[in-house]
């Protein structure tokens, strides 16, 4: 499995710099995290031993300024990444994913001058790690209705109250982005998580995403100084719903790189598994689920790229965004049951990737959206009515 499946010559259509990023993420993930994974999931570990690894290839908020410590990258590189990262598991995509997109990317877009000078070199050079507080334990797709309140103080301070749960990262954070209702509407804080008040509860006995650090949040009258914690460049829902659009973005290609790892390890296999004196890549049916998983794979590889450049662009929209999220989450799913059926009772083994991929995708076809709401967005976006208010 040295080179992505590349039927159309997808890569072709990559510059110099692109395919760099790609095989550099590829020989990381081949290194250091495939013959470590299946271990670290069956104990429901994550491998914190290669956050800063990642940090000094410049892993952690790519496509952010080199002023910062950041790699400059383009979106296609960003998405190209996170196509390696989740081939190798969606915890590792899923770390990235928070740290660049849920963390670093709000402190970019809405930070002053002095939170961004301070947190995102550290996070960069993975010195230091962040989580994305938003979803409650009763509010999921509606993020509107949340409970979390921050109320202002005659000093000037916030004080917060509230929980939020399944948040990735969230036990290992060093600083989290709590996003609360205020008699202001919804606004973002930043808040280091060794603040009087703020907790964590580690969630055990997942089925998926067993890599991954997942944690409710729990803010007890937790106190923060206004200029050092509130983001002042946003308020409403539009911030942490941009930032969801940029992290299904980076979706959208991670879980290509699990369906990538799953067509070609099933491809593989039926090329050395033997029945009734021949391989079982010379049936036909077993070469009709490959020829179908591999056209998928293709169609979702050039939808991820179109979008990519449209964000470099500047000229895509959300539900965009949220068709190839949509998409290519139910596709690489799909591919992964199907290539479980080719492998037999070989399929459900930890020395194969695919169950292992095959449940992560469970969680990341519901969660940054789950796939009934991006079906939604796309039909208010072709119809003009919006279905679900």
């Amino acid at each position: 499995m040295n080179e992505l499946t590349d039927y159309m010559g997808f890569q072709g259509l990559l510059d110099d710099e692109e395919i760099l990023v790609r095989q550099t993420a590829r020989e990381f993930v081949n290194k250091e995290i495939i013959p470590i994974i299946d271990e670290y999931a069956q104990e429901e570990k994550f491998p914190a031993h290669l956050v800063q690894p990642m940090g000094e290839l410049g892993f952690l908020g790519p496509n952010l300024p080199e002023k910062y410590g950041c790699a400059g990258l383009s979106n296609v590189g960003y998405g190209l990444l996170m196509y390696e990262l989740e081939r190798g598991d969606s915890a590792l995509r899923s770390f990235a994913s928070v740290q660049g997109s849920l963390v670093m990317y709000p402190i970019f877009a809405f930070g002053s001058d002095a939170q961004k000078d301070y947190w995102l070199p550290k996070m960069a050079a993975g010195e230091a790690v962040g989580c994305f507080g938003l979803t409650e334990p009763d509010f999921g797709s509606n993020p509107g209705g949340m409970r979390t309140r921050a109320e202002k103080n005659k000093d000037g301070s916030w004080t917060l109250n509230g929980t939020k749960m399944w948040i990735t990262n969230g036990s290992i954070a060093d600083v989290a982005v709590v996003w609360a209702a205020t008699d202001d509407g919804v606004r973002g804080f930043l808040i280091k998580t060794d603040t009087p008040g703020f907790s964590t509860v580690r969630m055990k006995g997942k089925w998926s995403l067993r890599a991954s650090v997942t944690s409710e949040l729990i803010l007890e009258n937790v106190r923060v100084d206004e200029e050092e914690s509130i983001l002042p460049k946003v308020k409403g829902l539009k911030g942490p719903l941009s930032c969801l659009t940029q992290a299904r973005y980076g979706i959208a290609w991670g879980a290509l790189g699990a369906a990538d790892n799953c067509y070609q390890t099933a491809l593989e296999y039926s090329l050395s598994r033997v029945q009734f004196e021949k391989p079982i890549a010379a049936f036909q049916l077993q070469q009709k689920k490959l020829a179908e998983m591999v056209t998928e794979l293709t169609k979702g590889q050039l939808l991820a790229l179109q979008l990519g450049r449209l964000k470099d662009r500047n000229a895509y929209s959300p539900a965009q965004v949220s068709m190839a999220k949509m998409n290519n989450v139910k596709i690489a799913l799909d591919i992964a049951h199907t290539a479980r059926t080719m492998l037999g009772a070989n399929g459900i083994m930890g020395e194969y990737p695919i169950m292992r991929h095959a449940n992560n995708l469970e969680s990341v076809y519901t969660y940054e959206g789950t796939h009934d709401m991006h079906t939604l967005i796309i039909g208010e976006k072709v119809t003009g009515i919006a279905a679900y208010r």
